[in-house]
């Protein structure tokens, strides 16, 4: 099918979008502008009986009418059937009438394990074709694989609840699929990275399988613009997520009263280590495929600049960071007087919810950068030092988070738990950079690190401010230990 335009009421989108977990739109007034549908997954189509599996993919525009303005783009695959689906009235989208066919009930498609398994043998049929690449000539989709694993397609799906930004589908034990909702023209850094880290035999990740994409032949003046939907990548089914194994930790050390934290049980020094050299050997091979170089003092002075900026937006969110204003200047000044500094593809994002632990050792995931920002903005070099430091900041964060939770029940102790807080900290966050720096740091390279830590804490202030009030006291207390450093 060609790509056309919806006859779809818009309204049916927006009571749709309002109720997802991935719109980030939740909370500004908005309105979808357009409908359009770019494609059907091969093998689908409409059935004069109603048995037919008929499963499109819809891209809604949304633009906002505050302050900001702007609009997005949201990928909508929908399960099309003509009698109701009762099996799927928790994903019911809506009801309209499809042109040249009839009524039709609409659902969101990944909530459907007929729909989702079309998906599979379209990624297991691109195998087949030269390249590993199969394109749909009339839509424009186009399904690409990776060699050397085969895909099981005797599996069903499971749709995962706890995402956010995006939607992922776990297919049995073999695979997962990530569907991408806000869509952004151009390479997703997700797919481009995990493709030249498997390419590489890299073992720190889940390796990709394969990719969907769609180009708009009518964008860019003509010249037609890339868009990146779905990703397909290993399954690491029975791998634990790092952010808990950490609060775990640190639980254990507050329940342990009379042991360091080199002495408890679930002391977590040789994992942070292990994490350590994972990232530095990512970052090994990032640089040796992706453009990479040393710039001078101007970018330097740059950075120092736009940390300066973000300091004195923050401090209109956050009054309370006013007192330690002249310190995070200090820091980023001593960037300033860099004779340059060295840049690569990195992660963007990176903390413990970034990193999952199997038994062969740390994966890190998502590599599409911080969500809030541009993708060209996500495409471009930055310094490891960002990813080292969002590392830093999660490992203050985890005993933090600990500490809170026994507050309300033992007050007197708190004294103790803020010192057994620090002590797991710095221990987990001194085998981590030792681990990645392969030795000391060098006195350049921390006051790059310094500054991305201090860049990163105003940041949280202001996140915090804005989405959890009561927790704003943990990157505030980061600040003040800073001025006392």
């Amino acid at each position: 099918m060609t790509q056309s335009s919806s006859t779809v009421e818009p309204d049916v989108f927006v009571r749709y979008l309002e109720r997802t977990r991935w719109f980030g739109g939740k909370g500004r007034p908005f309105t979808v502008t357009d409908v359009r549908r770019i494609g059907e997954l091969p093998g689908s189509g409409p059935s004069e009986d109603g048995n037919g599996l008929w499963v499109v993919i819809d891209l809604v525009e949304v633009t906002y009418g505050d302050g900001p303005g702007g609009s997005e783009i949201y990928q909508v695959p929908l399960a099309l059937y003509t009698d109701p689906e009762t099996r799927l009235d928790h994903a019911f989208v809506g009801w309209w009438e499809e042109p040249g066919f009839g009524w039709v009930h609409a659902y969101d498609a990944l909530h459907d394990r007929e729909a989702m398994g079309l998906w599979l043998r379209a990624f297991a049929a691109a195998a087949d074709e030269a390249g590993g690449n199969r394109t749909d000539l009339d839509s424009g989709l186009a399904f690409h694989r990776l060699a050397g694993h085969d895909l099981d397609l005797d599996t069903h799906s499971t749709l995962f609840s706890g995402e956010q930004s995006n939607s992922s589908v776990a297919f049995g034990e073999d695979s997962l699929m990530k569907v991408f909702r806000k869509i952004t023209p151009g390479v997703n850094p997700d797919i481009q990275v995990h493709d030249v880290l498997t390419r590489t035999g890299s073992e720190h990740i889940a390796a990709l399988y394969g990719w969907l994409d769609w180009v708009d032949e009518a964008a860019d003046e003509g010249r037609g613009t890339t868009m990146q939907l779905a990703m397909l990548q290993q399954f690491l089914r029975t791998a634990s997520d790092g952010w808990d194994l950490a609060v775990t930790s640190a639980r254990n050390l507050f329940t342990e009263a009379d042991l360091h934290a080199h002495e408890a049980g679930g002391d977590f020094a040789a994992e942070s280590a292990r994490l350590g050299e994972a990232l530095r050997e990512v970052h090994e091979v990032l640089a040796e495929n992706f453009p990479a170089e040393r710039r001078g003092a101007d970018a330097a002075a740059a950075l120092a600049d736009a940390m300066t900026a973000r300091l004195d937006d923050a401090l209109e969110v956050v009054p309370d960071l006013a007192p330690y204003a002249d310190t995070l200047r200090a820091t980023y000044d001593r960037v300033r007087a860099l004779p340059g500094l060295d840049v690569q593809q990195v992660h963007g994002d990176l903390h413990l919810g970034q990193t999952l632990r199997t038994s062969l050792g740390w994966k890190i995931v998502d590599f599409e950068g911080e969500p809030a920002k541009p993708l060209a903005d996500r495409l471009l070099p930055d310094s490891p030092w960002r990813d080292v430091a969002g590392m830093l900041r999660s490992f203050d964060y985890a005993p933090r988070v600990v500490e809170r939770s026994f507050a309300q029940d033992d007050v007197e102790g708190a004294p103790q738990r803020a010192y057994r807080a620090d002590e797991w900290a710095h221990r987990n966050s001194n085998h981590f950079l030792a681990a990645y720096a392969g030795g000391e740091v060098s006195d350049e390279d921390r006051v790059l690190l310094d500054a991305y830590v201090a860049d990163k804490v105003v940041y949280e202030t202001v996140y915090e401010t804005r989405n959890r009030p009561a927790w704003v006291d943990i990157p505030l207390a980061a600040v003040a230990r800073m001025g006392h450093a």
